[in-house]
């Protein structure tokens, strides 16, 4: 009963929950990248953005949500959460849950990377090798230079380097605009661009679809909810280590869901990603 007494403990609840939902979209989003469009999937996802917007500022009682300080700074930054997004739902079209979310799972390495070149920010040399282990990681995953390399495996890469770039443009964003403001310009751009790319690339729709998309866009919305509660619960540098959790569960829904079961190197290079995402993590809140 007193498990959860403290906002650290409910901090890190609400984290393993956004982790969860957002496992959950992706397998949706696997299926339903094979019969859809990406921009159809993403226009469903920026739609419940919308949405949570709306909810997230009628909550926390911020009636000009919608006055930016930085409109460019925002309009890039929904940019960079089309191009990851975009990214990642077509690496679930080719690779497993688990390949993807392996490689995808660097993002927090790639932030520290990038919040050091473009926020000046001091990274040890401790947490530079740590970086440089996790790299490895990945190349044990893809296997550059061998027969078994696919090229397909870049795509999730590419992802986390968007991701992690969103990650560090959204740090900036924060110095102007609250995240009600942020949550409603990432849905509003997001439904005009999708809705523009929508038309060129539109997919027959049935029953299915339906429920596919609509599942997108719910545990979307809810692993995002779930996510902005447990950073007001509890700090960052403690619920970005669950941001791993995805890989088990990618194992997990892969296995139920598509028969995939990923190989020896796989699990070896997402350990040591892990591993070394966790030690960076942690070396960047004691600097």
């Amino acid at each position: 009963m007193h498990l959860f007494k403290s906002k650290k403990s409910l901090g890190i609840l609400f984290a393993i929950l956004a982790y969860f939902s957002f496992s959950v979209l992706d397998a949706f989003q696997k299926t339903a990248v094979i019969y859809h469009s990406i921009f159809q999937l993403l226009l469903i996802k920026y739609f419940f953005v919308l949405l949570l917007a709306y909810f997230e500022s009628y909550r926390n009682q911020n009636i000009k949500f919608y006055l930016s300080k930085n409109i460019k700074l925002q309009i890039f930054r929904c940019i960079l959460s089309i191009a990851e997004s975009a990214c990642f739902a077509l690496a679930f079209r080719y690779l497993s849950l688990a390949d993807a979310h392996s490689i995808g799972s660097l993002t927090p390495v790639i932030v520290v990377i990038l919040s050091s070149i473009i926020l000046r920010e001091y990274v040890s040399y401790k947490t530079w090798i740590a970086i440089f282990i996790g790299f490895i990681g990945v190349l044990i995953i893809m296997r550059p230079g061998l027969s078994i390399f696919d090229a397909k495996s870049l795509i999730p890469l590419t992802a986390a380097f968007f991701l992690g770039f969103y990650q560090v443009i959204t740090k900036i964003t924060s110095k102007y605009d609250s995240p009600q403001t942020s949550l409603f310009y990432n849905g509003i751009i997001g439904i005009i661009i999708m809705s523009f790319m929508s038309f060129f690339y539109w997919k027959e729709l049935n029953t299915t679809s339906y429920i596919l998309l609509t599942c997108i866009g719910i545990f979307f919305a809810i692993g995002l909810y779930f996510q902005i509660v447990a950073l007001t619960k509890a700090r960052a540098s403690i619920i970005q280590p669950f941001h791993y959790t995805l890989i088990f569960w990618a194992i997990i829904w892969g296995y139920l869901i598509y028969d995939d079961l990923p190989d020896l190197p796989t699990v070896i290079g997402a350990i040591i990603i892990t591993i070394s995402g966790i030690y960076v993590i942690n070396q960047k809140t004691t600097e």
